[in-house]
């Protein structure tokens, strides 16, 4: 990053802010208020799952194990956006806990360096996550403010047009699931 290693704003657009905080370090945040479902019983790991499950158009496969109420395995297999520039495809296998917090829902977790699934072809790649936190923030019922800090491995080297791509991928997919869910009706 710069010398001065301030946050730069990397994508600000339909109430979606993506920064890039230091090297392989990125904050996202935005909300979701939908007045007439109560959405804290939403925040969970099947919200997870369903943020990818809305981005088939990014997503080739995504497949989350429960271990308990409060932990859970999630892998998921990009489409291989970058094969003619020789980029590998990429994959996560991450560990995720959900921990409930006085102001709302956390998720932490971080990649499972440990294993390979069976179902991820040999030659596409592992991203690798040091961390990532989630807070799920409920300021009422209805409105919930998500702020994520995703770290990545200090070895990965992100060039500036990939965290361009990525917001742009970001602000896709985190766009379908606030207009899923707002326009949910009871």
């Amino acid at each position: 990053m710069e010398t001065n290693d301030k946050p730069k704003i990397l994508l600000e657009k339909d109430g979606m802010k993506f920064v890039k905080l230091e090297k392989n370090k990125y904050n996202l945040s935005y909300s979701i208020e939908n007045k007439t479902i109560n959405l804290e019983p939403l925040i969970n790991f099947e919200l997870i799952k369903l943020i990818y499950d809305l981005n088939p158009d990014i997503y080739e496969k995504v497949v989350l194990n429960k271990i308990d109420e409060s932990e859970a395995n999630i892998t998921l297999l990009m489409k291989h956006f970058f094969n003619d520039l020789g980029i590998p495809q990429k994959y996560s296998h991450m560990s995720l806990k959900q921990n409930f917090t006085e102001q709302g829902i956390n998720f932490v977790g971080a990649s499972i360096f440990s294993e390979k699934p069976t179902y991820i072809p040999s030659d596409v790649e592992l991203l690798p996550i040091n961390n990532l936190n989630i807070d799920c923030t409920v300021v009422s019922p209805h409105k919930v403010n998500f702020n994520c800090v995703i770290t990545f491995h200090n070895l990965l080297v992100i060039p500036a047009f990939i965290e361009k791509i990525m917001g742009i991928i970001i602000n896709k997919v985190f766009n379908r699931l606030k207009k899923f869910i707002e326009n949910i009706k009871m």
